[in-house]
């Protein structure tokens, strides 16, 4: 199939920052590109050829604007997989199936899976309701400290608590949910797999993660990650077994944690481009994002090593501010060597909104790692 300057229709569900990075790739390839997502104020709004208001999980929205696609894939977990289903049934390729979404996108299904196919993973319980972890608890089935997950809807940092008493668990969901034993680990890493339909597979470096210890975002996104090369043979071979186990075709970002004793397990996967990916776009021969075009399309998988290292630095939204954005400091942090910001298009800030990034990449990881907290330091995204 021709898919470039042709009548080729590729669809994305979501048209948020992901969708609209995977836009600059489409753009670039002049592939016809059709969005749909509930907001008018999507950042996907300006860049698809055509633009579509829809609630993803909504199973009429979702079926009605796939069908008059090509191929269809996305860029959030949360959309009606029964229309998914359907489509596929009537002909559409979806990428990622709805086989490989429907068992990611519940974090219960999620973990029996690993334990199925003997991937590492953290110890865990599964509850129909939040508060039936009161009685196992009581009984002694359940000891403090623990994590406690949604199992699903989770997203950005919301629909996870560390658990550590009683009263931790008053203001929680009473939703279905798990536990996971709490496992000291030295680090958080990632790895994004991308394998086309023909069964072609790439891995990108191991990434380092550090987090926000509030509101348990990304602050930093560091590659490669400053491991040993027998930690990084791990995770890299974890995460091609995990993908393996999945079949899926697009991208999978593997998050992982290395214990104290270097053991790798997995945390979580993401079917799709991710937060841990965004420094490819600088720092990468290929970007996350082409190359989740690539995989989706069939097409030839994309050199996935460094041209230089590379650091993410997240932007959000500062505590106390809700309106009208404003990106202060923004120019002191554009006259520094190496350093380009990415500003999503939300118009409107709230406290730890994800608004936008910034990569650093450098010839030395450490300098990159300095130059990343003079930027972090500098930068503020706020109202007026």
């Amino acid at each position: 199939m021709n898919y470039f300057s042709s009548n080729f229709k590729l669809g994305i569900l979501g048209g948020g920052q992901l969708g609209k990075m995977l836009l600059t790739e489409t753009r670039k390839f002049d592939i016809y590109t059709c969005v749909l997502d509930p907001s008018e104020e999507a950042p996907c709004k300006v860049g698809s050829n055509e633009f579509f208001i829809g609630d993803l999980m909504d199973y009429d929205a979702v079926f009605n604007f796939g069908k008059h696609v090509d191929v269809l894939t996305f860029e959030i977990e949360n959309v009606n997989i029964y229309a998914l289903e359907d489509l596929e049934k009537a002909g559409v390729k979806v990428y990622p199936s709805s086989k490989t979404l429907r068992t990611i996108q519940n974090k219960a299904t999620q973990k029996l899976f690993y334990v199925d196919h003997d991937l590492p993973t953290a110890p865990f319980s599964r509850f129909a309701y939040t508060i039936e972890i009161q009685d196992t608890i009581a009984n002694g089935s359940l000891d403090f400290p623990f994590v406690w997950k949604s199992a699903q809807f989770g997203y950005d940092g919301t629909g996870v608590k560390i658990v550590r008493e009683l009263k931790d668990l008053e203001h929680l969901p009473n939703v279905e949910c798990i536990t996971e034993e709490l496992i000291p680990f030295k680090n958080e890493l990632a790895v994004i797999i991308a394998r086309n339909a023909s069964g072609e597979v790439k891995t990108y470096p191991v990434v380092e993660m550090e987090f926000h210890p509030e509101a348990n975002q990304v602050e930093y996104v560091i590659c490669p990650a400053r491991i040993s090369e027998t930690v990084a043979k791990k995770a890299t071979d974890i995460a091609l077994k995990a993908s393996k186990a999945f079949n899926h075709v697009g991208l999978l970002a593997v998050e992982m944690f290395q214990t104290e004793d270097d053991n790798i397990i997995i945390n979580e996967v993401a079917p799709r481009p991710h937060n841990s990916g965004h420094q490819t776009i600088e720092a990468s021969f290929t970007s996350q994002f082409e190359q989740h075009i690539r995989a989706v399309l069939d097409l030839p998988l994309g050199n996935t090593a460094n041209k230089l290292n590379g650091i993410m630095v997240n932007l959000v939204g500062a505590e106390g501010y809700t309106g009208d954005v404003i990106y202060k400091n923004i120019e002191n942090i554009m006259a520094m060597d190496g350093v380009t910001p990415h500003i999503y298009g939300k118009k409107q800030t709230r406290p730890f909104r994800k608004m936008g990034h910034v990569t650093i990449v450098n010839e030395n990881i450490t300098e990159a790692r300095k130059i990343a907290e003079r930027v972090k330091n500098s930068i503020q995204v706020i109202t007026e």
